[in-house]
């Protein structure tokens, strides 16, 4: 009998070494995470009470006393609803406190990889849930998340926590999630929980109340065949002339003074400019400064004009390491915002070029 091995793709030679690198480095990475281990269960310590209630007895008793969480968050940029985390811990919080429930999370394992310009965090959390006698129940749960910034690894913790709780307790989702031996003989939940569920409900009636004033009130029609002079529809309101659109680019052109320019900016900023059209309005001061510094007579004031210039090739230097880490100027604006506390057309020489040696080590350790 004759065997014929099949090429894979590490040893096809048609497979370059540089791919063939990558899929083995992928294949590392993906192995670098243990996988979460079963639960297991450590009982309580030598002298605890027989009485004392164990970990199962607590879970079950926490989970009689939870109220139901509902969507009511909103993600407004792809538009749909969500329970987020605070809402979960709300609703544990009175329960495991009631019933002397806690728990204690550590990390187990976790390996970050950079996914384009997002960060992405795979992480696995470890558990221990403790009771009232000192038993514990230890469970892992992963947990993955991504993120432009330094968030990943809180999203990745947040998500592992929300759904721990959602499975252990069997958290009520809405209130057709509590059976029928509860609704025939409820619960009385905590005064925590009523006062939350009150406030809830109040907060429900006042969105239900603002949005039927805002809704148009109809005309109340009598009895009689012809309607009279309160029926009338109401007359149209006279046309109001629309407001000329501010053209910013022209006043920072047509600007006399620096205090001039600043005015225009900030009022693109109070306007909700982007930050692309931001940068083109600096682009604007930073030619009229140049030009300044070469008008005749302007010898006295040489050592502004310098540090202007210096000042514009420090932002061009900053934009250019941005651009070779892979960010465009939006993105560069808002790291450097997010890290500095100001635009970078209002930081200082030194914060522009300490930004710069900062991404520059990022591609160069990404390219190591």
């Amino acid at each position: 009998m004759t065997v014929t091995t099949l090429p894979t793709p590490l040893t096809d030679p048609r497979v370059s070494p540089e791919l063939a690198a990558r899929l083995i480095e992928a294949v590392t990475a993906s192995a670098s995470l243990p996988a979460p281990a079963p639960t297991t269960y450590e009982p309580a310590p030598d002298g605890t009470p027989a009485n004392a209630p164990r970990i199962f007895a607590a879970i079950n008793a926490v989970m009689r006393d939870t109220m139901p969480v509902g969507k009511n968050q909103k993600n407004t940029q792809q538009n749909y609803a969500f329970r987020g985390i605070d809402d979960v811990m709300s609703a544990m919080a009175g329960p495991m406190r009631a019933h002397g429930v806690f728990i204690l999370p550590t990390i187990a394992g976790q390996r970050q990889d950079r996914d384009g310009k997002m960060t992405r965090t795979n992480i696995t959390m470890r558990y221990r849930v403790y009771g009232p006698a000192g038993d514990c129940l230890i469970a892992e749960v992963p947990g993955e998340a991504f993120d432009i910034a330094d968030k990943s690894t809180n999203k990745a913790q947040s998500a592992a926590l929300k759904y721990l709780l959602f499975t252990l307790f069997m958290l009520p989702v809405d209130g057709r999630s509590i059976d029928d031996g509860d609704r025939d003989h409820p619960v009385q939940p905590t005064p925590e929980h009523r006062a939350e569920y009150a406030q809830k409900q109040q907060q429900r009636q006042q969105r239900g109340q603002a949005r039927q004033q805002q809704r148009p009130q109809q005309p109340r029609r009598s009895e009689r065949a012809e309607p009279g002079p309160w029926e009338q529809p109401p007359a149209p309101a006279p046309a109001q002339p629309a407001t000329p659109r501010r053209d910013y680019l022209a006043e920072a052109t047509a600007a006399q003074t620096p205090a001039q320019f600043d005015q225009v900016r900030a009022a693109a900023v109070a306007a909700g400019a982007p930050a692309d059209f931001l940068a083109s309005l600096d682009a604007v001061a930073a030619k009229k400064r140049a030009q300044a510094a070469q008008k005749p007579g302007a010898q006295p004031e040489a050592p502004a004009a310098e540090e202007d210039q210096e000042h514009a090739a420090a932002l061009g230097e900053m934009y250019d390491a941005a651009k070779s880490a892979g960010l465009d100027r939006a993105e560069a604006d808002q790291a450097f915002a997010s890290r500095h506390q100001c635009q970078p057309a209002a930081a200082t020489i030194a914060q522009l070029r300490e930004q710069r040696d900062d991404l520059l080590d990022a591609v160069r350790g990404a390219g190591a």
